[in-house]
Formats: structure tokens, C-alpha cells, sequence
């Protein structure tokens, strides 16, 4: 009879900047379920960084002269984990992790050597406080079973995460897809389970925080297409694309004929109207009207990200809360 091969060790690295008792409620989630906790505190004034402490988790205070992204902090925690072998609980301070998710997805990882990242239902604490929450939580309802990538949390192979160089730090949002692309290419899976992963906590009641985060994503959209939009990938591509259509060209095209043709020309911005009409059928009356509208948030973060490349800069990360 031979013995059953170890258990894999499980750590956490949580990253966070003024979460207040949403970290604690993360980090106290999450310390029963591993092995090894590490927050990595992005310039906290609110004493996030002393009260990880106190509660005993290792603490890494990121040096905040250099210019910030969740991809660095992430990968600022991986580094403590350079030596160890298993699995990495990677997570965002304002969520709160399921006491049944790490041993389900680290149930799957060893079932399935071929997965290195597998992730879960993240969750909106608060869905009914605003539109704009029940946006996020639908967001996040995405298909069970192979895909092309997860979100800020998931659970992941150390190995398959030094194979690729973790995460991009230079990009401002869209790191979680762009190293799944890169773990893909060297034969990975990714991988979403029907499990309650995280809640989170998103506290998003504004229009102008749900307008930053739209422009944030386009931002993203473009970055990403620069990166890996050559075939066979297309990495994003369609979603810039989109974003330029609708929140830029089409605009400016009936304005322009308009003026240049004939005021009734304006009469063909009823393409709007149709597109909402055929979303609805999707998405349902109100997510429609948003999806269209966040088109044009997502195409300025298109035009600043090819303003910024043009200038040689890339800009600091863009917040909404």
C-alpha cells in the first residue's frame, strides 16, 4: 500500500489600499483556509497595513515611488512564494472568500493536472443598492466550465504562474486576462467552476465611479488588442473595435453628415435606438441601455491609451472608488 502524495501547500496573497473592515472581513475568511497569508498594502492611510499585522499575516508594504497596479502588488506578494510549490489563493481586499471554496478548487487542481488557474461565482454583497452593482454582479455571472480567463480572484498553480513571469505590471487593468492568454499559449487551462468563490464589496452608488470603470476597461480593451490582437487570438480586438464604432465613429459620422449633407441626417441616429432594441433581447431593458452607453466611456480609454502611446506614457491607475 502506498502513501497518499502531500496535501499541496496553500497560500493567499491579498491586495488592498484603505478597504478598512472589508480587509479584515477578507483576510479573516481566508485564515482557516490557508497555510501562508500575505497582504500586500498599496499605500494604505487608514491603518489597513498595522491591522493585517496585528492579526498576524505577513505584510508587504509597496514601495509607492513607482508607478502603482494591481499586476504589481499581485506580483509583489507572488515573490514571497518564490521557493514554494502549490497553490496561490489570489484575491482583492473588498472580497470576502467562501468557507467552501479553496478546498473545492484545490479538490479540482489535483483532479486536473492540466489546470493551473480555476475560479468560482464572484458575488455583489449589495446588488440592490444600485444599478451599477447589479451590473458588476452580472458581469461576473460567467459560463461554467473551459475558459479563456478569470478575474482578480481565483486559485492558481505556483508553478504555471513562474512559467509565464506573473502578472503584466504595467498594465492598469486587464492583467488577470493577459496572463491567462500567456498561460494558454504554453498549453494551460483555465477553468470555472459552479462554486461560491467570493463576495464582493464594490460600494459603487455613482455614475461617475460606474463611468471610470467603463473607461478604465476600454483603456484596457486597447492595451490588450496592442499586446495580442495578432491572429489566431485577437486578444480584444472585437471589444476596442466596438468601442470605437459605437462610442466614436458612428457619433461623428452623423454628426458630420449632417452638416456636410443634410440636417436630416441626423435621423440615422436611430441605429441607437435599434442596437438598444436588439441588446434587450439579451441583456434585458436597463443592462442594455448601459452596455450602449459604456461604449463611449470604453472609446475614450481607447483614445487615451493611443494618446498616451503616442507620447511615450503610459497612464497611472484609474480608480473608481
Amino acid at each position: 500500500m502506498t502513501d497518499a502524495p502531500p496535501a499541496p501547500a496553500l497560500s493567499a496573497v491579498v491586495i488592498g489600499r484603505n478597504e478598512g473592515a472589508r480587509l479584515l472581513a477578507c483576510l479573516t475568511s481566508l485564515q482557516a483556509q490557508v497555510s501562508r497569508l500575505i497582504y500586500v498594502d498599496s499605500g494604505s492611510s487608514d491603518g489597513s497595513a498595522e491591522a493585517a499585522r496585528a492579526m498576524g499575516v505577513e505584510v508587504v508594504d509597496l514601495d509607492m515611488s513607482l508607478p502603482f497596479t494591481a499586476a504589481r502588488a499581485r506580483n509583489a506578494g507572488l515573490a514571497l512564494l518564490a521557493q514554494q510549490e502549490g497553490y496561490v489563493q489570489l484575491v482583492d481586499g473588498d472580497c470576502e472568500v467562501d468557507a467552501n471554496w479553496i478546498s473545492q478548487a484545490t479538490a479540482f487542481l489535483q483532479q486536473h493536472p492540466e489546470v493551473a488557474v480555476v475560479c468560482g461565482r464572484r458575488r455583489e454583497r449589495c446588488p440592490e443598492a444600485s444599478i451599477y452593482n447589479q451590473l458588476c454582479d452580472a458581469e461576473w455571472d460567467t459560463p461554467v466550465g473551459e475558459a479563456k480567463a478569470c478575474g482578480g480572484d481565483a486559485l492558481m498553480r505556483l508553478e504555471a504562474l513562474r512559467a509565464v513571469g506573473g502578472y503584466r505590471a504595467d498594465l492598469i487593468a486587464g492583467e488577470e486576462p493577459e496572463m491567462c492568454l500567456r498561460l494558454r499559449h504554453r498549453g494551460w487551462k483555465i477553468w470555472r467552476l459552479q462554486a461560491e468563490m467570493t463576495m464582493h464589496d464594490a460600494q459603487m452608488t455613482r455614475f461617475g465611479q460606474w463611468w471610470k470603470r467603463s473607461r478604465r476597461a476600454g483603456y484596457a480593451f486597447a492595451q490588450g488588442a496592442a499586446l495580442h490582437g495578432a491572429p489566431p487570438e485577437r486578444h480584444w480586438v472585437t471589444e476596442t473595435r466596438r468601442a470605437l464604432l459605437w462610442g466614436g465613429i458612428f457619433p461623428l459620422a452623423i454628426l458630420l453628415s449632417a452638416f456636410v449633407i443634410s440636417p436630416w441626417m441626423l435621423l440615422t441616429a436611430g441605429i441607437y435606438p435599434l442596437q438598444w432594441l436588439r441588446l434587450t433581447s439579451r441583456l434585458g431593458a436597463l443592462p442594455a441601455g448601459f452596455s450602449l452607453l459604456g461604449k463611449f466611456a470604453e472609446c475614450a480609454g481607447v483614445a487615451e491609451y493611443w494618446w498616451n502611446r503616442l507620447r511615450g506614457r503610459n497612464r497611472k491607475i484609474l480608480e473608481y472608488k
